[in-house]
């Protein structure tokens, strides 16, 4: 039986959406306005870029006191894109 490499990554996520779905998921869990939540991958030759917006309301609890969730966020981040041998920054746009 021939198996087509194709097929079998079809199922798999690529890396990249891996590292989106993580930071949607924890900014989701965050904010009142979960639906609010974006993030764009914006990719380098070495590295991507993941631009998180969610609503104005939100930003403080994205953000956290003295950027704790924010520092927490990007450290989860960059522990992913490391197993991945990439680079990742996380970056709050308003």
């Amino acid at each position: 039986m021939d198996v087509d490499s194709e097929e079998v990554q079809e199922g798999i996520p690529d890396e990249g959406s891996m590292m989106q779905a993580l930071v949607e998921y924890m900014a989701r869990g965050l904010v009142e306005q979960p639906d609010a939540v974006s993030v764009t991958p914006v990719e380098g030759q070495t590295s991507v870029i993941f631009e998180l917006r969610v609503a104005p309301d939100d930003m403080g609890k994205i953000i956290g006191k003295e950027g704790r969730v924010a520092k927490a966020m990007r450290t989860l981040l960059k522990v992913t894109a490391a197993k991945e041998r990439k680079r990742a920054i996380l970056e709050i746009v308003s």
